[in-house]
């Protein structure tokens, strides 16, 4: 349950992030063609205004269809319209007038073949798959040609869309930890037992609710008894407590978990609540300040030093469910992390990532003109390979963790 749960906040957190592209892409009139919770293929759509909403059957996230992203060119049409081509050559005197125009620069002679070359795909006899590939290059080039697609946007306009993404999850993430500072954070602990981890050394003699008085016969308040336990350094702890009013004594030997010394037991919490103005000062600062430990992590990383950091979305996961098991505050305090690391990881100046987008439109404000298609496409590959090789290392750590290693 706990792993669904965790799944299910970090589909959340993409799908808000998505969210945010979609609707401040409504707000500058540059009409998104779908919006989906979940990804495609579709379960369950509908159109309404010229925007396709849909559930889709991979449960991850969301997805927004912006038009025209890139400005069209011939291309666009001749590799998905190969197969169309060789079941009905006829098609070729309506898909060349498009190509010609694309090919000069010609882009409203392009989009006035459109309509004849969409009653010709209708008509040509066609196998399923040549006809949707078709459609699809057709359906992508119109968006492009249209005057609402992205390419054709004033760069403020495609620097606003792209950055409400990352812009989303940051926002959430200082709302979502402001959240956290009211409802309370662990200021302190009592020396009452909480939780014991099962198959762990203090479960065979302590259980919720016993209160630790003493340990290897000295007294101890709440703030001592972690450190003594880890000073053992793995010799056998003698722990008085007191159950029912009963006080006893058992003795058993620490175990290394997480590169220190637990007999793995938790003890309660004293929270402190925070009211809104200090809770959401407090947040503000504490993003600020992971902020700069996440920036300085990516430039370990570069430097082969902080790669054992990263984490796949299979370490997140299982951070996450880990916390619910403690405390429901601890996971949100995690999701709001997590929510500002999305943030932070798209802002990077790589495409695909948000921040590449972002790049390449301010350079293309600064030139004047549109950076050529071939340049995306290097771009893009690099961008892609770098981001695989962080997944990677993260889901190698990840592994790594699992296994105990």
């Amino acid at each position: 349950m706990n792993v669904a749960v965790a799944i299910g906040g970090l589909a959340f957190l993409i799908l808000i992030h998505e969210a945010g592209h979609f609707f401040t892409a409504l707000a500058v009139r540059m009409r998104p063609r779908r919006f989906y919770i979940f990804f495609p293929p579709a379960l369950v759509k509908r159109t309404r205004n010229g925007i396709e909403y849909g559930i889709g059957a991979i449960p991850l996230g969301g997805y927004v269809k912006i038009p025209g992203m890139h400005k069209p060119a011939a291309r666009d049409l001749e590799g998905q319209f190969e197969r169309a081509l060789e079941e009905a050559p006829w098609l070729e005197r309506y898909v060349e007038p498009m190509r010609a125009g694309l090919d000069a620069g010609r882009l409203e002679d392009a989009r006035a073949g459109a309509p004849e070359l969409r009653s010709a795909v209708e008509r040509a006899e066609l196998s399923e798959p040549a006809r949707r590939s078709a459609e699809r290059a057709l359906t992508d080039v119109e968006d492009a040609l249209s005057p609402d697609a992205y390419w054709r946007a004033p760069v403020w306009k495609r620097v606003a869309v792209i950055l409400a993404g990352p812009a989303t999850n940051l926002v959430f993430a200082i709302v979502l930890l402001a959240i956290v500072f009211m409802l309370g954070v662990p200021a302190d602990v009592t020396s009452t037992v909480a939780n014991v981890e099962p198959g762990k050394p203090a479960a065979s003699f302590l259980q919720p609710g016993d209160r630790i008085v003493e340990v290897n016969g000295e007294p101890v308040d709440a703030t001592q008894i972690a450190s003594r336990i880890r000073e053992s350094e793995g010799r056998p702890v003698a722990i008085t407590f007191v159950r029912d009013g009963i006080r006893e004594t058992a003795t058993a030997r620490p175990v290394e978990l997480e590169g220190v010394y637990r007999l793995g037991f938790s003890l309660t919490p004293v929270y402190e609540k925070r009211d809104p103005p200090a809770a959401f000062a407090l947040s503000a600062q504490r993003t600020w300040d992971v902020t700069k430990a996440i920036g300085a992590s990516l430039g370990r990383i570069v430097t082969g030093s902080g790669r054992d950091e990263v984490a796949s979305p299979v370490g997140i996961v299982q951070v996450s469910s880990q916390t619910l098991e403690s405390d429901y505050r601890e996971y949100l305090a995690v999701l709001a992390l997590i929510s500002l690391s999305l943030a932070l990881l798209n802002l990077l100046p790589l495409l695909p990532l948000d921040g590449g987008h972002i790049a390449f439109s301010l350079a293309e404000g600064i030139r004047g003109r549109a950076i050529p298609r071939e340049a995306y496409e290097r771009a893009s590959a690099i961008g892609i390979v770098l981001v695989l090789f962080l997944f990677f290392i993260g889901l190698s750590n990840d592994v790594d963790r699992l296994r105990g290693g």
